[in-house]
């Protein structure tokens, strides 16, 4: 075992690991308005626009998530009238095109999660806020997507979690994140064993500190 190679390893897959958490974040971000988005268009009792949104989660959902991002990252590059619209100044760059990926991905799974967790809520939240004279937007805005945020925060941690350990495949389009750069560390020093547990030690530690967050959220906003 290599110490000095830990020690000197270590700073620079801490540093790495900020790329791995702003992936994270803005793929979170996005996905979660694009879940609710399609969730919402899940219950819709239009067949067309029901059907619509199973499908983006069906594909999402059913395909692998390095296929996705090879797709967006190489495919559409091909399309030549793409490569000359204004989309291109996005689509050229590879932090760009993961977040796209990974933001699509895990929006199938909230959109999923946030379903279930609409379709739980009991009819007595609803009825009790039609007999004060709230409006149907209103009841939905303000007491439907709370209660379906809440019930659904232990499936979501998970979906965070994998979602994190998802981000290590931008490395497959030269984003230097934290498996990108433990890559690099292992081409010039030949030694995978030392590199890969401080790589996966920073990456449970962030699994760690995201089941927490979790579990802190599920018990304060517990009923």
């Amino acid at each position: 075992m290599d110490v000095d190679l830990i020690v000197t390893s270590f700073p620079k897959l801490l540093s790495a690991s900020l790329v791995t958490l702003k992936l994270l974040s803005s793929s979170l971000f996005i996905g979660l308005f694009i879940g609710l988005l399609f969730a919402i268009l899940r219950l819709n009792k239009n067949l067309i626009v029901s059907k619509f949104a199973y499908g983006y989660s069906y594909v999402f959902r059913g395909t692998p998530l390095l296929v996705q991002i090879f797709i967006i990252y190489y495919g559409l590059g091909q399309i030549e009238s793409l490569r000359e619209s204004i989309f291109w100044t996005i689509l050229k760059e590879p932090y760009w095109c993961a977040i796209i990926a990974f933001a699509l991905n895990t929006g199938a799974y909230t959109s999923e999660i946030l379903r279930s967790a609409f379709q739980t809520i009991k009819p007595g939240f609803i009825e009790a806020g039609k007999s004060l004279g709230i409006k149907n937007k209103i009841i939905f805005y303000k007491i439907q997507i709370p209660i379906a945020i809440r019930q659904s925060l232990p499936a979501y941690g998970n979906e965070i979690i994998l979602m994190m350990k998802g981000t290590s495949l931008a490395s497959t389009v030269t984003l230097m994140d934290l498996t990108g750069v433990a890559k690099y560390i292992i081409s010039t020093t030949f030694k995978p064993i030392e590199v890969f547990i401080i790589a996966g030690s920073i990456y449970l530690f962030m699994t760690f500190i995201i089941h927490n967050l979790i579990k802190y959220l599920e018990k304060k906003y517990s009923f």
